[in-house]
């Protein structure tokens, strides 16, 4: 089921790129505040600017991606503009596990740190959440290559949607 305010349009999208995100899945009802935003965020800077080249699909984008979990694996369904589909890509969920974890443990030590007013502990654990986004953004390359090319932004924000959708489950 999909929520339609997942769904963000772009102005400009180039060929290598994606001009919609949606999140499949059941929906975002068990996400903090915290979660949520950074949710929107994520979706709405990937749709403001991104890279995003299938190297099985010959047809130019932009794409819209559905992204879901589903059976323990990551689904990219990568679609044209009209939604029809155009190719899968599937990745073991399994290598995001740690860092999925870690992501989560520090989302909550950050809403218990803004709760008690602690500001060194909160940039602390920004600065923590900002490295676990790269090591996040590092694998996603890395699992992603000779799949599909993607920046390193946007295989951050791609990361982040990840920890979402796991945190659904």
């Amino acid at each position: 089921m999909t929520n339609p305010d997942q769904n963000q349009e772009s102005a400009k999208p180039g060929a290598s790129s994606l001009c919609r995100i949606v999140l499949d899945g059941e929906a975002l009802t068990r996400l903090s505040e915290l979660q949520e935003a950074d949710r929107e965020q994520a979706v709405a800077d990937l749709v403001a600017q991104n890279h995003f080249a299938p190297n099985t699909i010959t047809q130019p984008g932009p794409y819209v991606l559905h992204l879901s979990i589903f059976e323990g694996r990551l689904v990219f369904d990568i679609r044209d503009q009209a939604d029809r589909p155009l190719n899968a890509i599937v990745l073991a969920l399994g290598p995001f596990r740690r860092l999925i974890k870690d992501y989560q443990l520090l989302v909550e030590s950050y809403m218990l740190a803004v709760e008690e007013g602690r500001e060194a502990r909160i940039q602390a654990i920004d600065m923590g959440r900002r490295g676990l986004h790269n090591e996040g953004a590092d694998l996603m390359i890395e699992r992603l290559a000779g799949k599909a090319d993607i920046d390193f932004e946007t295989a951050r924000r791609l990361f982040t949607l990840v920890c979402v959708l796991h945190h659904r489950i």
